[in-house]
């Protein structure tokens, strides 16, 4: 098996619900996130010259993190809690139609702090 990832950047506010008020994360608050999408496929179902999936083919999903979450506030634009958890599976059920190969998504709040949504 062959992987490949590639990393994403965007900036946006939050605020999770349900935690106490003390709780900083139940305050509006932002991150610099950084997404990871990790693709993967064994060595016969590589498509030419020998990738997994052509870097360029991941433009799309640039795009669209640009126009649908950066600069925004998450609780407004996705459908899930905005934990970095649930950002994962989120992105990933989004886009495993368009990017078959699409093996895990991690999401970054901070350089220290990391989620990854992998099915299985």
């Amino acid at each position: 098996m062959l992987t490949i990832t590639k990393e994403f950047h965007f900036s946006a506010s939050h605020v999770l619900e349900g935690l106490p008020k003390w709780h900083p994360c139940a305050r509006m608050h932002g991150h610099n996130y950084v997404v990871v999408l990790e693709l993967s496929a064994p060595d016969d179902k590589l498509v030419p010259p020998g990738f997994v999936r052509d870097y360029r083919d991941l433009d799309g999903f640039k795009q669209w993190m640009d126009k649908t979450l950066d600069h925004r506030h998450l609780n407004e634009v996705v459908e899930v809690q905005p934990t970095s958890e649930l950002l994962a599976r989120w992105i990933f059920d989004r886009w495993i139609g368009e990017f078959p190969e699409l093996t895990a998504v991690r999401v970054h709040e901070t350089p220290k702090t990391t989620a990854e949504y992998r099915p299985g």
